[in-house]
């Protein structure tokens, strides 16, 4: 029989030291949810973004109750074993808003994530327990260690009581991008959610506690969050392009034949080719008819 595990408020003095706010609980629905209320209802303000400064803000919590992720899915999470956060930042409703590269958002989400996670381990010296166990991205939000899912991210656009809306809407204004990022870091194989969902424990030997995991991962989060959506806001024409180099090398299905799930019960299979420049995914049918895949669950056949 599995014992319940109970929730406990994280304890997180390393991300703390680095970011502008932290709110920590022991359980909420959603950690998304509650980063939003509070930006709504003012309890949580950042700093409008500067050159080369930005503020971010952490909201976390060791259970959540209705965890969400993409288009709608459950993401389930264990008290003491998941890390579950959410990360805020204010950008330029400007480029938040530009289809033509807020794409690429999400990819940076991926990558501060992956920079995260091989930061820690390599900090506390810890190895991969077999050569293939490296961590990869699934897009668009995905996770991925040995083919299976490690965590998932969900990002959301929050309009901050101070912007205007509709018609006294400014371009320049700034509004506010939540991050969510749910981490399977100390679960053991019996606890896993489902058979293609994994835990960093099962693929890593010489890891530090779960609770110095969390906070070492959430510390090089709000930092790597804070440098790369810098460089972004300066120049996201430019970013984009390195941003497609950087994320094609750890592509989880680049390569591979996948079928994708839309929305409307439609599906496409073919083979996953790479990014376009807007950060969408194109996708390679039999008939050799490369098709743009914008908002899509992915898995390879």
């Amino acid at each position: 029989m599995m014992i319940a595990l109970k929730a406990a408020t994280p304890q997180l003095p390393r991300t703390t030291a680095v970011a502008d706010h932290v709110v920590a609980v022991d359980e909420t629905d959603s950690t998304n949810a509650l980063a939003v209320q509070m930006i709504g209802d003012g309890s949580l303000t950042l700093s409008d973004h500067q050159d080369g400064e930005l503020a971010v803000a952490v909201v976390a919590a060791d259970r959540q109750t209705a965890g969400r992720g993409r288009n709608g899915h459950k993401w389930v999470s264990q008290p003491g074993r998941c890390s579950t956060m959410s990360y805020a930042v204010r950008i330029p409703r400007a480029i938040a808003t530009d289809e033509s590269v807020n794409g690429w958002l999400q990819m940076i989400a991926g990558l501060v994530t992956l920079d995260a996670l091989n930061g820690m381990i390599e900090e506390y010296g810890a190895a991969p327990n077999q050569p293939d166990c490296s961590l990869e991205l699934k897009w668009p939000n995905d996770v991925f260690c040995h083919g299976l899912k490690l965590g998932g991210l969900l990002s959301e656009l929050v309009i901050p009581p101070s912007s205007g809306t509709g018609t006294d809407a400014d371009a320049d204004d700034d509004v506010v991008i939540v991050f969510g990022v749910g981490l399977n870091l100390a679960l053991g194989a019996c606890r896993l959610p489902t058979p293609q969902s994994t835990s960093l424990q099962l693929h890593v030997s010489g890891l530090p506690s779960f609770g110095e995991m969390r906070d070492a991962v959430a510390e090089r989060q709000v930092e790597g969050f804070r440098e790369r959506l810098v460089k972004f806001i300066a120049d996201p024409k430019g970013q984009a392009e390195s941003l497609r180099e950087e994320v094609k090398a750890v592509c989880w299905a680049r390569g591979r034949q996948v079928e994708a799930h839309f929305t409307d019960g439609t599906t496409l299979t073919g083979e996953a080719i790479g990014l376009n420049e807007d950060a969408s995914l194109i996708l390679r049918t039999q008939d050799g008819t490369d098709h743009t895949v914008r908002t899509a669950d992915v898995g390879v056949l």
